[in-house]
């Protein structure tokens, strides 16, 4: 299969090259390298992938006047891609509170115009990244895929289901298929720098303070990096018709005050906590049902949290980067 994945250099799309290449597939990635993070981080990811096969550019870059109109059109148009895996987008919940337009531009109109591009190239297979974000401020876990999604609490929340609908209404207007998948707290390796567990295990290992938003009571379902590609690499690798969701989750909830603790323990430090308000925007607790995705896609997340947690200090404290 020939593929293109957008934000190939970052955390997951470097993880899912190296898996895709390592199966067999065709893999040519589009970045833009947003400043949101240390480009040197990006490029120490794509040591082991192949510099060469990275085009620099934007989703956002039409390309309007030129010969071969912008980034999109100059890969899809070089060659015939079976499948795109569109995981280029804004991150974060935070920084989404000072930028909601950009977000909505870059998440909403981003996804709009990667489902244009593969039109205008005769792909007819999306793979999207979406979030456990967008179940917002529901209250029933674990979430399932039926679920309501019409309560975001975040600007970060509100692009990815938006993003979810307008790739759903050109499955319906279009025939393209496409395929959501709903991330749960994604670590591991290559995380990026500005993520709770890098964040906690770099200053408990540096024996700075944690900095703990609230009580400690809220939960996530964090799913380890190895875990989530599996799913993604099940979801290209099957062709679904139409638009299906998927929850990717660990199938585990933890308390962020257990995290810390288990964190010291995977570092051999004790944790110093310093304790904040929480971040509005902030959901109290995730849980996924992978029900659907298991019986359909095969996945079966394999990693606990310890273990991924030793891997990923063992990780830190072998890269540079960290």
């Amino acid at each position: 299969m020939r593929l293109l994945i957008t934000g190939m250099a970052g955390f997951i799309g470097s993880h899912l090259t190296e898996r895709l290449l390592a199966r067999g597939h065709e893999v040519t990635g589009l970045d833009n390298f947003d400043p949101f993070y240390a480009r040197s981080v990006k490029e120490a990811n794509l040591r082991a992938l192949g510099r060469e096969r990275l085009v620099e550019g934007d989703i956002l870059d039409v390309g309007e006047g030129r010969p071969g109109g912008g980034a999109l059109d100059r890969i899809l148009g070089a060659a015939r891609y079976d499948v795109v895996v569109h995981l280029a987008a804004l991150a974060g919940v935070g920084p989404s509170l000072a930028a909601p337009a950009r977000y909505m531009r870059v998440n909403v109109e981003g996804s709009v115009l990667v489902a244009e591009a593969m039109l205008r190239h005769g792909v007819s297979r999306l793979v999207f990244a979406s979030s456990s974000s967008v179940y917002g401020a529901n209250t029933k876990v674990p979430f399932d895929e039926d679920d309501r999604v019409d309560d975001p609490v975040s600007p970060y929340a509100a692009s990815k289901r938006a993003g979810e609908l307008a790739l759903k209404a050109a499955v319906t207007t279009t025939g393209i298929s496409a395929t959501a998948l709903r991330f749960f707290t994604v670590y591991g390796p290559r995380q990026r720098p500005d993520m709770a567990i890098h964040k906690f295990i770099r200053a408990i290992d540096r024996g700075e303070p944690v900095i703990l938003r609230g009580d400690g009571a809220t939960s996530r379902d964090y799913t380890y990096v190895d875990d989530i590609i599996n799913g993604t690499v099940a979801a290209i690798e099957r062709d679904t018709p139409g638009f299906r969701a998927y929850n990717l989750g660990g199938c585990h909830a933890t308390r962020l005050d257990d995290l810390v603790a288990r964190i010291g323990a995977a570092v051999g430090k004790t944790p110093k906590i310093e304790v904040v308000s929480e971040m509005r925007g902030d959901v109290q607790h995730t849980l996924a049902s992978v029900a659907r995705a298991h019986a359909e896609l095969g996945y079966d997340p394999q990693v606990g949290l310890d273990e991924g947690l030793r891997r990923f200090v063992a990780w830190y404290r072998s890269s540079p980067q960290s």
